[in-house]
């Protein structure tokens, strides 16, 4: 209920200071003019629409022919060959001779 007392009393402030502002501040000289005219504004333009894009969907649509060698096309994915679950393991435990050893750990640093 604090924060209702809070809310209802920080309103109340808000409001009666805007009921005072408005009796005390003067009036802006346009909101006496009700009958004025609004101002017309037309643009013209010299360029022209695009001409409307029409899509055909009764004919079918053309697909190329397959052809005979799919690797002198081009146009075929490649395909992925599935290693066996043996050849999987001895790759993975296989050791490059390129890389080089890691440097020991120093125990002070390990300490730090």
């Amino acid at each position: 209920m604090p924060l209702m007392r809070y809310f209802v009393w920080v309103g109340s402030v808000l409001l009666a200071l805007l009921i005072i502002a408005d009796a005390y501040l003067p009036k802006s000289p346009t909101a006496g003019k009700t009958n004025a005219l609004p101002s017309v504004i037309r643009v013209y333009s010299h360029q022209k629409w695009p001409e409307r894009v029409v899509y055909d969907t009764s004919t079918p649509m053309v697909r190329p022919a397959p052809s005979a060698n799919p690797e002198a096309a081009g146009s075929a994915p490649p395909t992925m060959t599935v290693a066996s679950p043996k050849l999987r393991e001895a790759l993975a435990e296989l050791q490059t001779t390129d890389a080089s050893p890691l440097p020991p750990a120093s125990p002070k640093k390990a300490a730090a």
